[in-house]
């Protein structure tokens, strides 16, 4: 099995297509149907598309800061193709393409980042949890999940996100460390886009990889180019299969890169060269993929311009539907969701909020 022969001490990334779009490691390649090849590609372009009209909004004033994806699908689509749809989904702020796959509409994406707790709400049957701004606090949550499941004697998953900084968080390691010591059904994916920020990967751990962490919580890691969304789809895939047998957690180390800046409010030319970038646009897992698809017949430059064009388009009217909708939120809704009952502490808050915004006391 892929994951029990990794060991991740040794310098090894596991890659299935190259940045040529062909097959270097046959023995690996994960059975896909053409149908869902062409799936996880269409949203790998919704993504890109949706992200960069994102961006463009935000620089007209029209959008809250915003964290882009550009260069990170494959990382996200690779892994969240490979869950079922009773799966958790349990992302960070940056997993636009997870939750595409996973059937949450754009619609609800763009809500969030415009500033309305619309974006924050899910039916029981989408089982995905709200984005999160604070690093890595969304894990312990996760394994919260595994651990109701283990419980209940339920056999989903939970998929859970973080970033390369987030590594560095407390919430990191006690979340591994519990799921470690109760095997809870959790799959855990770095996302290593080589920055936390402005920080570099190698200022913020001396571990050479992020992968071998999980050996201190007697886990499987596994170091994956998260360029390749055949090899993160593969990857998952099995660490998806241990966690649903009881086997427990899987730590993946997806590295990757982002193409664009931190968020809306950072400069990364400031920090960062501009070779590394053309270096990373040069691997850019879109690109990739649609030569792979190409090649295998399943796709052509014409699909690919027409799609192009309809995402465009919906992506624009998606947008002006959200900015007809604005920000009108009812007040309660910014303090029930956390519980499934308000505590008396949230009541005080909601109750203090609605005197103010009544008129009254502050």
């Amino acid at each position: 099995m892929i994951i029990d022969k990794f060991n991740p001490l040794e310098d090894e990334m596991i890659s299935i297509l190259n940045k040529e779009g062909e097959i270097v490691r046959e023995d690996i390649l994960p059975e896909i149907s053409d149908d869902k090849l062409i799936e996880m590609y269409k949203t790998m372009l919704l993504s890109r598309i949706a992200d960069s009209k994102a961006l463009q909004y935000q620089r007209q004033g029209r959008m809250l800061t915003y964290a882009p994806n550009k260069g990170q699908e494959a990382a996200q689509i690779g892994s969240v193709a490979a869950i079922e749809k009773e799966d958790w989904l349990v992302p960070a702020f940056r997993e636009l393409g997870a939750w595409l796959y996973k059937g949450i509409s754009l619609e609800k994406f763009y809500l969030y980042w415009y500033g309305n707790e619309r974006g924050s709400e899910f039916s029981e049957n989408e089982k995905v949890l709200p984005m999160v701004v604070p690093i890595a606090s969304q894990l312990p949550h996760a394994v919260g999940i595994g651990m109701a499941s283990n419980i209940k004697g339920e056999k989903d998953v939970t998929l859970a996100y973080v970033g390369d900084g987030g590594t560095s968080e407390g919430e990191f390691h006690e979340a591994l460390n519990f799921s470690g010591v109760f095997k809870t059904p959790n799959v855990f994916v770095i996302q290593n886009n080589g920055w936390a920020i402005s920080l570099p990967r190698q200022k913020q751990t001396a571990s050479k990889t992020l992968a071998q962490k999980a050996l201190s919580y007697g886990i499987p890691g596994i170091q994956v180019d998260g360029n390749d969304i055949l090899a993160m789809y593969a990857v998952t895939k099995k660490a998806v299969e241990r966690a649903r047998n009881g086997e427990g957690p899987t730590l993946i180390e997806a590295v990757t890169y982002r193409l664009g800046a931190h968020t809306t409010s950072d400069d990364p030319t400031i920090y960062r060269k501009d070779e590394e970038v053309e270096e990373w646009a040069l691997k850019d897992p879109l690109t990739r993929f649609q030569k792979y698809l190409i090649d295998k017949g399943l796709w052509s430059t014409e699909k690919d311009e027409k799609l192009r064009e309809e995402y465009s388009d919906m992506v624009t009217k998606t947008f002006k539907k959200v900015e007809k909708i604005g920000t009108d939120t009812e007040l309660k809704d910014i303090f029930q969701h956390t519980y499934s009952k308000m505590t008396p502490n949230l009541e005080e808050q909601y109750e203090s909020q609605k005197k103010y915004f009544e008129g009254g006391e502050k």
